[in-house]
């Protein structure tokens, strides 16, 4: 979250599918199961995918952008599927294996979708390796995933007009493309806090959070602060998986002191808020 160009990393080369124990979730790299079965948290996800190949060559290449998302987004066509009517979205973008070979595979896997079948094929395999929520959570993708996914692709593709078009926090390739031209090329390391920063948000840490959060927070709260707000957009959902735990955004936020931060209530795995410091 604090470096870009490493977030951008994580969501375009594959995590090592294994665990040490049940508490180990680094096989689901940097996603947590909301992202994968409902699709929370996916806003920051491709905004970051958009603004890595849109400022690649140092210009904005918005058509480079477009093509990466539906690279990244591919699902394979179903057997016997009906050929698509004028004017229809596509699904399959196998078309664009070989401008994006680390994105789409020769049979329109996109990368999430592979990332999304290989989690589930780590975890039906070794379920004694992954906690019982996981299970329960693959089950939900076997089950559904691919259509679901397939209908959310040919969503994120609609006119903002379509007749068609429905859904609370509709999700766009247009204002994601729109979003990475504004906030511009990837960032790396933030600076860093000062000594005297870090032990005044140490001794304000609750028992039970982790000392590197508050100092996540800020940091990522300067990264991103506009010009004309206060309040900075949180990614409850893509912080959890940047924690590596879904304590985060369960326990870990109502937790921290309202001194520092203040914040509004999450909903579809954001929420807004101020660091005052």
């Amino acid at each position: 979250m604090l470096n870009e160009i490493e977030e951008f990393n994580a969501y375009t080369t594959f995590p090592a599918y294994a665990a040490k124990n049940k508490y180990d979730s680094s096989y689901l790299g940097r996603f947590t199961f909301d992202t994968l079965v409902k699709c929370e948290g996916l806003n920051r996800v491709l905004t970051i995918l958009a603004r890595g190949y849109l400022w690649r060559d140092g210009e904005p290449d918005t058509d480079r952008a477009y093509d990466a998302l539906r690279a990244w987004c591919s699902i394979p066509d179903r057997k016997n599927a009906a050929p698509k009517r004028d004017g229809q979205s596509e699904t399959d973008y196998r078309v664009l294996h070989e401008a994006f070979p680390e994105l789409v595979d020769e049979s329109g896997a996109g990368w999430f979708y592979r990332h999304v079948h290989q989690v589930a094929a780590f975890v039906r395999k070794h379920p004694d390796k992954v906690l019982k929520s996981a299970v329960t959570s693959c089950d939900l993708l076997k089950k559904g995933f691919d259509a679901a996914w397939r209908d959310k692709l040919l969503q994120m593709q609609a006119p903002i007009f379509s007749a068609g078009t429905k859904g609370n926090w509709l999700l766009r390739f247009d204002d994601i493309v729109a979003d990475a031209v504004e906030e511009g090329p990837l960032q790396g390391e933030p600076a860093p806090l000062s000594a005297g920063e870090l032990e005044k948000l140490c001794a304000l840490t609750p028992k039970g959070v982790p000392e590197t959060v508050l100092p996540a927070l800020v940091q990522f709260y300067r990264m991103n602060k506009p010009e004309d707000s206060d309040w900075v957009v949180l990614p409850v959902t893509n912080f959890d998986a940047y924690f590596g735990t879904t304590a985060f955004g369960r326990k870990w936020l109502a937790a921290l002191p309202e001194s520092v931060i203040r914040r509004s209530e999450s909903s579809y795995g954001v929420s807004r808020y101020m660091a005052l410091i």
